[in-house]
């Protein structure tokens, strides 16, 4: 689709006659062209974010708007929107985002319109299930910022000065589960290289690979930690860090086909983490010391920890 459409033109004019620069510039970010938002106008936002005379509820009232539109398109792009700025912009985005009781209702959302005949309505239908799963991903990194008050996406990672690796025995076991349920979010979108069909899924598809590659580099400096501290956690700790550990290693396959499509659309190998699984015989070690603890047979062995290399 070439160029914005007379709906577009007239939207940002209203707002122009208005005198609402905010409002344009959503409106401008989220037009039925079928290409991604444009940069400027997402620099535009995320700057508006820093700014502290502009209302971030009015902002994301905005944002929430435009996906409540009945073209496949805006809503995609409203979402991306959203996307780019809690990625981009100042904190307190996604603390406005996290405290509020809205969120982006698009469970059912399904585009019989289309842009353009029947090919564009063919575009639309296939496009809505990757809407719906989108949207749940972006509410499901709004609870996790309201649960533990920080975005996976923005923590220190790494051996020396990584939040997940500094962390105590307790705080772990309650901020992995969360991390998993977001990371569980992001890879049910469940896309291949050939639903990435268009600029506006294409950009979508971007933003989740930038966010999959620092949540799992946090995913994996919690299980480093949890695997060094197993030893010295009691029983119904072990128990849960053993869980904790299997559901990490079904993760680390479904990682693994996701960055499968990164690579296969084009993403340097380079930028993609090493998913090498630590041997069969950590997780023997893990469970018989567990074992030892609840009184069955078996043998504590205190294993090397080895995880995904980043």
């Amino acid at each position: 689709m070439a160029g914005q459409t007379i709906n577009d033109r007239l939207l940002a004019a209203r707002h122009s006659l208005a005198g609402q620069g905010l409002a344009k510039s959503v409106c401008k970010a989220t037009t039925e062209e079928l290409i991604g938002p444009k940069k400027k106008h997402l620099d535009y936002l995320v700057h508006c974010t820093n700014e502290p005379n502009v209302s971030i509820p009015h902002l994301a009232n905005l944002l929430l708007e435009r996906t409540q539109n009945t073209n496949w398109v805006v809503v995609y792009k409203g979402l991306i929107t959203t996307h780019h700025i809690l990625a981009y912009g100042n904190e307190r985005f996604i603390q406005y985002l996290a405290s509020s009781n809205s969120s982006f209702q698009l469970n059912s959302f399904l585009d019989k319109g289309g842009v353009q005949g029947a090919v564009g309505a063919r575009i639309g239908y296939d496009m809505s299930p990757f809407i719906r799963r989108y949207a749940k991903y972006l509410n499901e990194k709004a609870l996790s910022y309201r649960t533990c008050a920080f975005d996976f996406c923005k923590l220190k990672r790494g051996k020396e000065e990584g939040s997940l690796r500094v962390m105590t025995a307790e705080k772990l076991l309650k901020t992995l589960p969360v991390l998993q349920a977001q990371l569980d979010s992001l890879l049910e979108f469940d896309c291949t290289a050939n639903d990435l069909t268009n600029g506006v899924i294409n950009m979508c598809f971007m933003l989740l690979f930038r966010d999959l590659i620092r949540l799992f580099a946090c995913y994996n400096d919690g299980i480093i930690n949890l695997l060094e501290k197993y030893f010295d956690m009691n029983k119904k700790q072990c128990r849960d860090a053993l869980d904790l550990y299997k559901k990490f290693l079904t993760r680390m396959d479904r990682v693994g086909e996701f960055l499968k499509v990164a690579e296969n659309v084009g993403i340097d190998k380079g930028d993609l983490p090493d998913l090498t699984k630590a041997p069969s015989s950590l997780l023997d070690a893990l469970e018989q010391h567990l074992a030892t603890l609840e009184g069955r047979k078996g043998s504590a062995a205190n294993t090397p920890t080895q995880s995904a290399k980043f």
